[in-house]
């Protein structure tokens, strides 16, 4: 059986992701000691989605699951990652994407955040726009103030359709966290054309190795 281009770069990334974390001698958490939370936004990560295909290589990861993907509820989906935390038997590191990001967010003061030993953000909505569609995705909003108290990365991109990348800066810097630029990456999901996205496993691994 032939492997396609995909396939052979996302097991090269991999590798290169475990051998990342065991060259850091001074690395606190790798990839077997974090509870890794996969947080999904509207509609889920499909299985093209690089949500979706880390899950499937990392041991350790698992998807946080909302009764209604289509509708989401505020409450609901925040419940759902308040119970996942809770569930966790190791230290929790978020892999949030698009309106799973307010999703984490909102759950933080309800949280034991001593479980939690980061955040991995990727393309976060601007839910206080009023232009924002679906329309209702702006019940996600607005994103609560303050420094989050866990290290965060945010990577934003230069054309995303549902957030200015000067927003994105904005909200990083409110969270304390560390902004990458993606540059013009879409909405950086499967429709985006990152489906294994190489340079996001790469990243989260330096962002791993440092916690």
């Amino acid at each position: 059986m032939k492997l396609s281009c995909h396939s052979l770069h996302e097991k090269r990334y991999v590798k290169l992701l475990q051998r990342s974390q065991l060259r850091s001698k001074c690395a606190a958490m790798k990839l077997k000691d974090a509870d890794i939370l996969i947080v999904p936004g509207y509609t889920n990560s499909g299985p093209d989605h690089w949500q979706t295909r880390w899950e499937a290589k990392m041991t350790t990861a698992r998807r946080v699951e909302q009764a209604e993907w289509s509708k989401p509820v505020r409450d609901d989906w925040v419940t759902n990652v308040v119970r996942a935390v809770e569930e966790a038997t190791k230290p929790v590191v978020f892999v949030a994407h698009s309106l799973g990001i307010p999703t984490v967010v909102h759950a933080v003061p309800l949280i034991d955040t001593s479980k939690v030993a980061g955040a991995f953000f990727v393309a976060p909505p601007d839910v206080a726009n009023p232009g924002i569609r679906p329309q209702h995705l702006q019940t996600f909003g607005p994103y609560p103030e303050g420094a989050l108290p866990f290290p965060t990365m945010v990577i934003a991109s230069r054309n995303d359709p549902f957030s200015s990348y000067e927003k994105a800066e904005e909200i990083a810097k409110a969270w304390g966290a560390r902004l990458m630029d993606a540059g013009e990456s879409g909405h950086i999901n499967a429709q985006s054309g990152h489906g294994p996205w190489p340079e996001g496993t790469l990243t989260f691994a330096h962002f791993l190795a440092k916690l």
